[in-house]
């Protein structure tokens, strides 16, 4: 077993200063979780191409008051600012641009895994739980299934449930539905 030492976590104002000063380059892929930059791992056609249907299918289904946020950051505290895949969030657009989004404007959040599984399940759901994220979903590209997650607590979700191919996930907030084959 290796020791544990202290570590010192970077702030969201300190990661984007180290993009200005060019300590971090512009197309490093990175992420910002519980104060510590995390390497976003390279996007496969399979993550692409659900990432592109659920884009597509949510465009088309959503109210204008709420719009699509792909892979574009979310501020959940001073300490954590991931990227997930997709966001449903509180419009009008201009609303951000001083700003990323933060938890009371979220609405849902997506995760896309492929290789990813077990950082998104172990390491991105309890933040979004934690940051008080209302629902999100994981959607397992090996298992062809979609991981749905309500009631967050100060460590997880109260709930979980699974949909395959063939059901309808509502989306709660919107009390709309979503066909699981669209999206996969």
């Amino acid at each position: 077993m290796s020791p544990q030492f202290p570590r010192r976590l970077i702030t969201v104002s300190e990661y984007y200063r180290m993009a200005e000063v060019g300590i971090l380059k512009e197309n490093e892929q990175v992420e910002l979780l519980n104060g510590e930059l995390i390497r976003l791992s390279p996007i496969g056609s399979r993550h692409a191409m659900c990432v592109n249907k659920i884009t597509r299918l949510f465009s088309n289904i959503l109210p204008s008051e709420v719009f699509v946020a792909v892979q574009n950051p979310v501020y959940l505290n001073s300490l954590t600012e991931p990227e997930p895949d997709i966001a449903i969030v509180r419009g009008p657009l201009d609303r951000y641009a001083d700003h990323h989004p933060c938890p009371e404007d979220v609405l849902l959040l997506i995760e896309v895994a492929d290789s990813t599984y077990r950082k998104d399940r172990e390491i991105k759901l309890p933040l979004y739980a934690k940051n008080g994220i209302q629902e999100s979903w994981i959607i397992h590209m090996e298992r062809e299934e979609i991981e749905v997650y309500h009631s967050p607590s100060s460590e997880s979700y109260e709930t979980r449930k699974v949909f395959q191919k063939g059901e309808f996930i509502s989306i709660s907030s919107l009390g709309l539905e979503a066909e699981v084959a669209q999206m996969l």
